[in-house]
């Protein structure tokens, strides 16, 4: 099995997916045949953001949500129910 069987048609939880290293995961990820959910606070990091100008949000679904907040962390993953989480 080679790491391109390993990943297609799974779902990845990406935390950070709208920084710098985790909007390129997120890329990365999706290139690989992987459906990419991301979490990430509000605010973007750097104005324009990789994620913004990449416009990845057409194709990760973005959720907000504080990965501090354990509930909120807790509900998303078992909705989601991810084969990989990426942190």
């Amino acid at each position: 099995m080679t790491y391109l069987q390993t990943f297609k048609n799974k779902k990845a939880l990406v935390t950070g997916h709208t920084g710098f290293k985790g909007s390129w995961l997120s890329a990365w990820l999706h290139m690989l045949g992987v459906d990419v959910y991301g979490i990430s606070l509000e605010y973007s990091p750097s104005c324009p953001s990789h994620f913004d100008v990449t416009e990845l949000s057409e194709i990760v679904e973005d959720q907000r949500v504080d990965i501090r907040n354990s509930n909120e962390l807790t509900e998303c993953v078992n909705d989601i129910k991810p084969d990989f989480v990426f942190i």
